[in-house]
């Protein structure tokens, strides 16, 4: 075997692991805080690359300046997407919540192809092209960068988790509404907070995904996979998402260097199926005690 390039091939999927972890995280706090499960997480991702390819590449802003107004763009949308679309759903069956991000995501998937239409795109470049070793292995600088990026998020998020006011309410919020209001947290405006802090972050993954492999209105494809992470992690699990992103990401890479890319999305939901079989809450999930 040979070793070296199996170490290479690793290293790629935990770059790409880290991407999956990202937008897996995003899609987890607006579940944790709202319980609703956002099919549109791909197309979320997919704005916010559109969003920064809009302001750097068609407008000639400075690169920093297009990547914070992107974010900025994705977290005003997921605000208005809460405010119009999900919150006056509170309180009707999960399914019909579930199946408005469904036609969410096909309206944003429609506004991309008419404003910018269907071709494919390249970002402009601003990722450092120098090669990128560890030892003797060849890392792709962008799949680097892009992990590095993700990683240092991942973890201010926890952190804003851990020790922010805001974050706080967010977990009181996750778990128990009720004694969130019965202690003065205003719930709708922690709904909100969650999914502007969601559709950020899903610009910010966007962002790499696209400058990696490049912008179209397939993108929310992407989405598929970051909802395989989070059901094989928990959807309620900050920690199931990380890890279960990099699973995921090492075994499509693995598979796709072994078997052919072909492969990649068979062995994805052959783990999810062998998951859901032995936990059906996932590997840090919460689970569920009903009494009938």
């Amino acid at each position: 075997m040979d070793w070296l390039f199996l170490f290479e091939v690793t290293l790629a999927g935990i770059g790409s692991g880290g991407l999956y972890a990202l937008a897996g995280l995003a899609f987890v706090i607006v579940y944790k805080a709202t319980r609703v499960v956002n099919l549109a997480i791909g197309e979320m991702l997919m704005m916010g690359a559109y969003f920064f390819f809009g302001f750097a590449a068609q407008l000639q802003w400075p690169l920093w300046l297009a990547a914070l107004l992107a974010i900025v763009a994705g977290g005003v949308m997921g605000g208005v997407i809460e405010r119009l679309a999900i919150r006056p759903m509170l309180g009707e069956s999960p399914i019909s919540v579930f199946m408005v991000t469904v036609g969410l995501g096909s309206i944003m998937v429609g506004l991309v192809e008419l404003i910018w239409s269907a071709d494919q795109r390249r970002l402009p470049e601003f990722i450092p092209s120098e090669p990128i070793f560890i030892g003797e292995a060849f890392v792709s600088s962008k799949v680097f960068y892009s992990f590095l990026v993700a990683l240092a998020l991942v973890a201010m998020v926890v952190a804003v988790f851990r020790y922010w006011r805001g974050g706080v309410a967010l977990r009181a919020t996750a778990s128990d509404q009720g004694a969130a209001y019965a202690m003065g947290i205003n719930v709708p405006r922690v709904f909100s907070l969650a999914w502007v802090a969601s559709a950020a972050l899903a610009a910010v993954a966007g962002i790499a995904v696209g400058a990696i492999g490049g912008l179209s209105s397939s993108m929310g494809i992407f989405g598929l996979s970051v909802l395989v992470v989070v059901i094989v992690g928990g959807l309620d699990s900050v920690i199931g998402a990380m890890l279960a992103g990099l699973l995921i990401g090492i075994l499509e890479a693995w598979a796709g260097a072994y078997l052919g890319g072909e492969y990649k999305l068979l062995v994805t939901f052959m783990v999810l199926v062998v998951v859901l079989m032995a936990r059906p809450y996932g590997l840090f999930g919460t689970r569920e005690i009903e009494r009938l």
